[in-house]
This record gives structure tokens, C-alpha cells and sequence, in this order.
């Protein structure tokens, strides 16, 4: 399954909630106000949010001048465009040119967290690289067995404390054990912390000062993994957590469960915080890296 493919499968929730799309299209008509009506109504019901639907609405309007679109496939392809540019809001690649390099994971409770963290750790075992996975959620009993299990299916090596152990203190065990093993990426799974909860935030901040203090010249990326299935409220979460972690990217996952995968578009207009990876089923190989030209795509046509 091609690229374009697997996104197009991901987004099926989506794309029969904007089944009206297509007429719309069809009935396309530039001096309409209804057609520029219906169309933010879709874009809400997505979840793109008003603020964003508002923006769209008027760069379509703006294009449709410009470049005097008179055909529904015109207008769709300057849809596409316009949300394709609102998905530009950074390199969506990963920075990890250092050995080793360090990828701290961040996100609330049951946004699938763990599981991503194994399937990146898969994905770049694959690439031949070394991992170790760092279990610095120590507040949740499971935490640490689930991701111990993904060490051993990835082959990627573990560090683990007691239960109610001191987080930044895993760090600390798992980055010397990493310089000691040659490690090329260690990724730090840490607590589904509440946006809230304060002394989980600050928390968050000591796990960050120790990966600076020992590897100063590291390349760190702090992933936010968001549940799709949540909408607005992801968004909510996100905005919390960039006043506390420097966070480079989001990774969107469950996007196949929701019919409002919409929130793509919410999350880089609004946080400027770009997507990284998308989550579009259940398989090791659902996680893939985003792209917003193929996501547009994906989701209007």
C-alpha cells in the first residue's frame, strides 16, 4: 500500500462525514455565497475549527479571483493548495544527526503513547540503528511493562527504576548506559501528565535540564503525541504543554478513529508546532511520517 494510500484508508471516518464535498464540487458555482457557506460547514464539522474555516474561506475566495476559477476540479485543486500551505509550519523531518541522539516522548494518558514510542523504535531498528527505550514514567504501574514489551519486539535495549522512583533519575541511568552501549537514539517515555497537575510539568522540566546538562550537544526532539479522536480538546492539551516543553513536533495518532481528522489542520494553523508523524491503524507500520501536500490530498479528493 503506497503512501497516498494508506492515509487515504486512515482518513475513511473523515472523508464519509464530507461526503457533501464532492456535490458541492460538482455544483460549483465562484459568485455563489452558498458554496463558500456549505464548504466552512464541512470544514467544521471536520474539526478544522472556526478560526481556521474562516481562514480558508477567505484565501479561497481570494484565489478564486486571482486566478478566476470557474470549474469545480479548479477550485478543489486551490482548496487543496490552501491547506497544504497551512501545513507548512516547520520541518516535519526528525533532527537526530547525533550519536546518541534523544526523543522525549510527552502526551496525557491514553493518547497511545507507548505504542508509538514502539513502533518509532521498530521503524528505526529497521534503519539499523541502536535504541534504548527509557522508562521514565514511574507514577503508573503498567507503564514500564508495556514498554518493556516493545523493547523486546523491537530489539531495542531497556532501562527501567522501582515504581515511584525519581523520573529524572531513569534519564540520568539510561543516557550513561546509552554513551556506554554505543546507542544511536534513546527515547524517553515519561508520564501521562496532566496539563493541571503542576508538579508533573515541572517534572517534565528536570527530565529536560538532566538530557541537557549530560548530552549538551545532543539533538533533542519532544514529541506531544495527541489522540485525533479527542478534536478541540487535543488542541487544548497542546497549547498547555508548549508553556511548559519545548515541543518540536506533534504526532497524531488514531487518526482512522475519528471523523474529525480535521484537527490536522487546527493543530499547525494555530500552535505552529508542525506534524510529524500520523497514526492510521493498529500495524507496526501505520505510523508514518507526515506529509501535508499527500494529507490534503488524501482528505479532498
Amino acid at each position: 500500500m503506497s503512501f497516498f494510500e494508506k492515509i487515504f484508508s486512515g482518513l475513511s471516518k473523515t472523508k464519509a462525514n464530507l461526503a457533501e464535498l464532492e456535490e458541492l464540487f460538482q455544483n460549483y458555482s465562484p459568485d455563489s455565497e452558498d458554496f463558500y457557506d456549505d464548504l466552512e460547514e464541512l470544514l467544521i464539522v471536520s474539526d478544522v475549527g472556526a478560526q481556521v474555516a474562516d481562514k480558508v474561506i477567505y484565501e479561497m475566495k481570494k484565489l478564486t479571483w486571482e486566478r478566476r476559477f470557474r470549474k469545480g476540479y479548479e477550485a478543489r485543486e486551490g482548496l487543496i493548495e490552501i491547506l497544504s500551505k497551512l501545513l507548512d509550519s516547520g520541518d516535519t523531518s526528525l533532527k537526530l544527526n547525533t550519536k546518541p541522539s534523544v526523543i522525549l516522548m510527552v502526551g496525557v494518558n491514553g493518547v497511545g503513547k507507548t505504542t508509538t514510542i514502539g513502533k518509532l523504535a521498530s521503524s528505526f531498528a529497521a534503519e539499523g540503528k541502536k535504541v534504548l527505550l527509557s522508562a521514565a514514567d514511574t507514577f503508573r504501574a503498567a507503564a514500564a511493562e508495556q514498554l518493556s514489551i516493545w523493547a523486546e519486539r523491537s530489539g531495542a535495549d531497556f532501562i527501567r527504576h522501582e515504581e515511584g522512583s525519581d523520573p529524572a533519575a531513569v534519564v540520568f541511568d539510561s543516557i550513561n548506559a546509552a554513551k556506554a552501549r554505543g546507542t544511536d537514539i534513546i527515547i524517553i517515555d515519561t508520564a501521562g501528565r496532566l496539563h493541571n497537575k503542576q508538579n508533573l510539568m515541572n517534572e517534565l522540566s528536570k527530565i529536560r535540564r538532566v538530557v541537557d546538562r549530560e548530552l549538551p550537544e545532543a539533538d533533542v526532539e519532544t514529541l506531544m503525541v495527541l489522540d485525533a479522536t479527542t478534536g478541540q480538546n487535543g488542541l487544548i492539551q497542546a497549547q498547555h504543554f508548549l508553556e511548559s516543553a519545548r515541543i518540536s513536533g506533534i504526532v497524531l495518532t488514531k487518526l482512522d478513529g475519528t471523523a474529525k481528522g480535521g484537527i490536522v489542520f487546527a493543530i499547525s494553523e494555530q500552535l505552529g508546532v508542525p506534524v510529524k508523524y500520523i497514526g492510521v491503524g493498529e500495524g507496526i507500520d501505520d505510523l508514518i511520517p507526515f506529509d501535508g501536500r499527500t494529507f490534503a490530498e488524501a482528505f479532498f479528493k
